[in-house]
């Protein structure tokens, strides 16, 4: 039994584009299948294992702690293989890695591990705002400070001091007050009388020098 030639040509090229088709699957499938982003967390670092990456185009990854950068966006083509240092902490790190694959963004990862605390290191604890205590106000310092006197004291007390003592009236005095005579009298009395007799001896004199001039 003979075939005929165009029977032969139709399965040939049926053949042909299964051959064809079943090649673009496997190269569409190969880079699906080989992006690998591996990585590592521990107490003390970060470990990337990045590999079998489109090196025909440009791949990106960042790495960050708590929000803050620890490895800033770094270009890498086939593959990346680094490790990165966390720096020292007392509490447990969300450590976030963002991978960017240039060949389509279903090649991209985002991922989020915790670094613990490493043994020997305690977790500082945080304390609730009722153990939180108002600091006190300082109390100054009481020191005796020695007032001067002012100006306005001083011509008061020089007054004061300088000022006569008060004169005390005798007992006589009293008396003559009260009666009206004291034994002063008699003597006063009798001084009178002898400024009179001496007044009148002096006259008596010039009026006998007169007479006898003339």
């Amino acid at each position: 039994m003979t075939i005929p030639r165009r029977s032969l040509r139709a399965a040939g090229t049926l053949a042909a584009a299964a051959v064809v088709g079943l090649t673009g699957v496997v190269l569409t499938a190969g880079p699906a299948a080989a992006h690998t982003p591996t990585w590592d967390v521990t107490c003390t670092e970060v470990s990337l294992h990045l590999s079998a990456y489109n090196d025909r185009v440009t791949n990106q990854v960042t790495v960050t702690v708590d929000g803050k950068e620890l490895l800033p966006t770094e270009s890498f083509g086939k593959g990346l293989e680094k490790t990165i240092d966390l720096p020292e902490h007392d509490k447990a790190l969300t450590v976030h890695l963002s991978v960017k694959a240039g060949d389509g963004d279903r090649y991209s990862k985002e991922d989020e591990k915790q670094a613990p605390v490493c043994e020997g290191q305690t977790p500082t604890p945080t304390p609730t705002p009722s153990e939180t205590k108002p600091s006190e106000p300082s109390t100054p310092s009481q020191t005796p400070t020695t007032s001067a006197p002012t100006p306005a004291d001083t011509p008061s007390e020089t007054a004061s001091s300088s000022a006569p003592a008060a004169v005390t009236p005798s007992s006589s005095s009293a008396d003559l007050a009260e009666t009206g005579s004291s034994s002063a009298t008699p003597i006063i009395g009798g001084a009178a009388v002898a400024v009179l007799l001496a007044g009148g001896g002096i006259m008596w004199s010039v009026r006998k020098r007169r007479t006898a001039q003339h």
